[in-house]
């Protein structure tokens, strides 16, 4: 099992695409996303499965910030942490269960996935502490998940699991703030000033 000081995270730009692609596989993740399912309409994103919604990744991973981060171990790429201001998605914003609390400059974790060959090998947490020294990195102070906590040890579906689970966040430092729906609770990191930084910036 993989510890925090094992996993390196570097953010996604024009240098690290082909390793993001590496961890999504040809299918772009689930159904054709290419992580774009809460930065659009439904029906946007149901158009640009596949093909669209990788175009649209590839051109947003050029813009600064970058929109996440791409996490490896012994410099494989492993996983892939999707990380920003709140406004980067729109349709979590609308949602009752995911939208803001209060007016907290946060940063939130909207997607925490692993190559599907690496699964299993408990490396949630460490990519959501990546994630974070990335966020302290970027001069954040606070960032913000709603995952997934399924009563009675259930399995929680591909759809709702995307944001990852509670016990991750747990056990990568974060504590529940409020909880709008029994199996969805909000949960919150506040960063050090100062966090060990991210240790890849540009992948060649």
């Amino acid at each position: 099992m993989a510890n925090s000081s094992e996993i390196v995270g570097a953010p996604l730009t024009e240098h690290t695409w082909a390793d993001f692609e590496q961890v999504m596989g040809p299918d772009g993740g689930a159904r054709g996303c290419w992580c774009m399912h809460w930065r659009m309409t439904y029906q946007q994103w149901e158009r640009g499965r596949g093909a669209g919604n990788r175009a649209t990744m590839r051109e947003r991973a050029e813009s600064d910030p970058p929109p996440g981060v791409v996490c490896y171990l012994d410099s494989e790429p492993v996983g892939w942490v999707a990380i920003g201001e709140r406004s980067e998605y729109p349709r979590m914003q609308r949602s009752p269960v995911t939208k803001a609390i209060d007016h907290a400059p946060v940063w939130v974790i909207s997607c925490v996935y692993v190559r599907r060959d690496h699964r299993g090998a408990g490396l949630h947490a460490p990519l959501i502490d990546a994630a974070c020294r990335f966020a302290a990195d970027q001069g954040q102070e606070i960032v913000e998940a709603v995952p997934v906590e399924p009563a009675g040890g259930k399995r929680a579906g591909a759809d709702t699991a995307m944001t990852g689970m509670a016990s991750a966040y747990l056990a990568a430092g974060f504590r529940e703030v409020a909880r709008r729906k029994s199996d969805r609770p909000v949960m919150r990191r506040t960063l050090r000033p100062v966090e060990r930084p991210v240790l890849v910036t540009d992948r060649r």
